[in-house]
């Protein structure tokens, strides 16, 4: 087993030079610095207790927008039009929710104290945003995630009553659609993704992905904004998606 320690210097090892569970290297810092960087070469950190671990596994579980499973069910929710949805109105309170959320396929508490401080620093410097989901003035779920070009990556998402997570999923997918985004990298495979239209690809190839939709533009100021409607979320898209679920 060859794991790689991390110095000071900020750089990472190859990521095809992962271990078979997508174990790369420990150590390092959660600067802003150090976590951009690892998005853009498709690395990751996860741990529960430290030191910091960083992974790249050798599959990549993706949303690719238009491949987006929107359910009967989702459809019919949406269209009811009785939830709010907003982009960046509050990520802290966001990312606490996840890390307090108990779900399925849980591996511990990885959101812990440190990591809650660094994604708000990435979020103050507009690299990590979030998704709410809104029943009159009560925040019930919602997702946040990391930025950067055209790709984005995301990180977590809470529920506080049935389906609000998948809301906020579906409204970020119509923005992504709208925004000519490549994908979401939803980075640990899961049966809860793969039902949403997750498709795992080889490491290889998401690399390659990655490496273009990073050097995309992309007007950061458009992730600011509250929705009129979800109705209008699942007409835009029950058309634009290329397949539905029954």
């Amino acid at each position: 087993m060859t794991v790689f320690l991390l110095s000071d210097e900020l750089s990472f090892p190859n990521p095809e030079l992962s271990e078979p569970d997508g174990l790369l290297a420990i150590g390092g810092d959660l600067s802003p610095e150090r976590l951009i960087l690892a998005y853009e070469v498709g690395i990751f950190p996860w741990y529960n207790e430290l030191p910091i671990m960083w992974w790249s596994p050798p599959k990549r579980p993706l949303i690719f927008p238009r491949l987006f499973n929107l359910s009967r069910s989702l459809y019919q929710i949406l269209k009811k039009d009785i939830f709010k949805v907003t982009f960046n109105k509050d990520f802290e309170a966001v990312i606490d929710c996840c890390a307090h959320s108990k779900r399925k396929d849980s591996y511990g508490t990885w959101i812990t104290a440190e990591m809650k401080e660094a994604y708000i620093v990435l979020h103050h410097l507009e690299y990590a945003q979030s998704v709410e989901v809104w029943r009159e003035k009560e925040l019930v779920g919602g997702l946040y995630g990391i930025s950067i070009g055209k790709a984005f990556f995301g990180e977590s998402m809470f529920s506080l009553i049935s389906n609000a997570s998948k809301i906020a999923l579906a409204c970020l997918v119509e923005f992504l659609i709208k925004n000519d985004f490549y994908f979401i990298d939803c980075q640990i495979t899961n049966e809860h993704i793969l039902r949403m239209g997750a498709i795992e690809i080889p490491r290889c190839v998401f690399l390659k992905l990655l490496s273009e939709a990073i050097q995309k533009n992309f007007i950061i100021e458009k992730w600011s904004y509250e929705k009129i409607s979800t109705k209008h979320t699942a007409l835009f898209l029950k058309n634009k998606l290329i397949k539905r679920s029954p």
